[in-house]
């Protein structure tokens, strides 16, 4: 049986293009590393960031859809994002940044057995900063030297992401008894479950709350996309969701790298996705996320795609 190494991204949903963009490269020093269109709908932005060349369990996403209302909050959602950082020192750094530039933001407490800074970003998307304390980290996550943050304290990657639900078995189950992740903490209504033990990188935090399910908006998080190698892999994970009775959307080539999507039990949508080809595939490292990038397939649209898009720098 294939592992599941980690996560390969997180896609969000935001109004405002030129406010994401800002927020994430120049107050969390992401590097937006793949400016390009949803494929399904290419009349939105599609921005990725993450490190030097967006690797597979660093990117962020985010679809822009202009008439996107507030987020209701509620269950059976992806509730919040863990972000690694390097030390205890880190979260200090980040405090007085955030106080800096006016994030709102928590004090430094502990979540998921570590340290750690809660935070949102201008449209109310909860995330928190988890210290690493110089644990190991995939090899081939590479830091971003243009980051506007100092480089002792920069963001490494995805760390502990967390998903709310109403019936935490179900949910707990296909995590372990599909992809083989692994309890390591449970309680009456919170459990935590590691894809690679010890590692924050893959790493789910499970919550059980009742009550209506989130209406999403602005600043609320669409799907949790998790790595594979490659495209073998890919379609032995379309067999394994197909045989557990869940429905699954076959391989799609997206161009970056192939997937699949399906949904749990409780609604909640992840995506198995491959770690390549990567942004690489159409843009120089050096030119990453500087132009439109689109797919062979958009090509041909492009003016027509272009006139509809505002500019976002």
């Amino acid at each position: 049986m294939y592992k599941i190494p980690g996560y390969h991204h997180i896609s969000m949903i935001t109004k405002s293009a030129q406010a994401t963009n800002h927020f994430y490269r120049d107050v969390l020093g992401l590097r937006r590393v793949k400016k390009t269109v949803n494929q399904d709908s290419p009349s939105m932005y599609h921005l990725f960031y993450g490190d030097l060349t967006g690797s597979a369990g660093t990117e962020l996403s985010f679809f822009e859809m202009t008439n996107a209302g507030k987020t209701v909050r509620g269950t059976n959602a992806i509730t919040q994002i863990g972000l690694l950082v390097p030390s205890l020192e880190s979260l200090t750094y980040w405090k007085k940044r955030f106080e800096q530039l006016g994030v709102e933001h928590g004090d430094i407490t502990t979540y998921a057995g570590r340290a750690a800074l809660p935070f949102e970003d201008t449209e109310g998307l909860r995330m928190i900063l988890l210290n690493n304390n110089g644990e190991a980290i995939p090899e081939f996550w590479s830091p971003w030297e243009d980051s506007v943050v100092e480089q002792e304290h920069r963001i490494l990657g995805m760390g502990t992401t967390e998903i709310t639900v109403r019936y935490l078995e179900r949910t707990a189950k296909m995590l372990q008894e599909m992809f083989g992740y692994v309890e390591v903490a449970h309680s009456e209504k919170e459990a935590i479950y590691q894809s690679v033990a010890g590692q924050a990188f893959g790493e789910i935090v499970l919550k059980q709350l009742e009550g209506p399910s989130e209406k999403p908006g602005r600043g609320s998080i669409h799907h949790l996309a998790i790595r594979v190698k490659n495209e073998e892999e890919l379609r032995y994970w379309d067999g394994v969701v197909k045989e557990r009775g869940f429905d699954s959307s076959g391989v799609i080539d997206r161009f970056y790298f192939q997937s699949l999507y399906f949904r749990d039990s409780n609604g909640i949508l992840f995506e198995i996705a491959t770690d390549g080809p990567g942004f690489t595939v159409d843009s120089a490292v050096k030119d990453l996320g500087k132009e439109l990038d689109l797919p062979p397939f958009l090509e041909s649209k492009r003016a027509e795609i272009e006139a509809k898009l505002q500019p976002i720098d």
